[in-house]
């Protein structure tokens, strides 16, 4: 995942300079060696969740002297939790630390025989900030890009 307000030519774009990385408050964002055509070489940077959670503040790409990031495009941040079959609850093991990290309660459980609890997420409450994924002991929280809704669907 690319940081917070990326553009669609972030690859042309990127020069691999690490200044928002080094602008990131959480240090969430961290420098990735990839085989990579362009500016940045062979590193790029990319967000990682196993730490921190994402503030959506805007100092990676007030950072950004080359426009791979742009500040007005932030809270455009278009990816969301998803729940793997890895999570502890589903296995039979009591924990809740995702939906305890939600701020925006995204996360709900809804029991289940045998001791369960199936962990449902709102993807339309879901800001993608992976405060969830920081706090998973498991390291069940991905995360996918939604779908667009078809127009005339509702």
């Amino acid at each position: 995942m690319r940081p917070p307000g990326a553009q669609s030519g972030f690859s042309q774009l990127c020069n691999g300079c690490g200044a928002c990385a080094r602008a990131c408050p959480e240090a969430l964002i961290i420098r990735h060696e990839i085989r990579q055509e362009g500016p940045a070489g062979g590193s790029t940077p990319v967000v990682d969740f196993s730490k921190a959670a994402c503030t959506f503040c805007g100092a990676c790409a007030a950072a950004c002297e080359t426009g791979a990031l742009r500040s007005e495009a932030v809270s455009d941040w278009p990816w969301r939790a998803v729940i793997t079959d890895s999570c502890l609850s589903l296995n039979g093991i009591s924990c809740r630390s995702c939906e305890d990290a939600c701020a925006p309660r995204a996360i709900r459980f809804r029991l289940m025989t045998g001791g369960r609890a199936a962990p449902e997420l709102d993807t339309a409450q879901c800001t993608g900030c992976g405060a969830c994924a920081a706090t998973c002991p498991a390291g069940a929280v991905a995360f996918e890009r939604p779908a667009p809704v078809a127009e005339g669907s509702g």
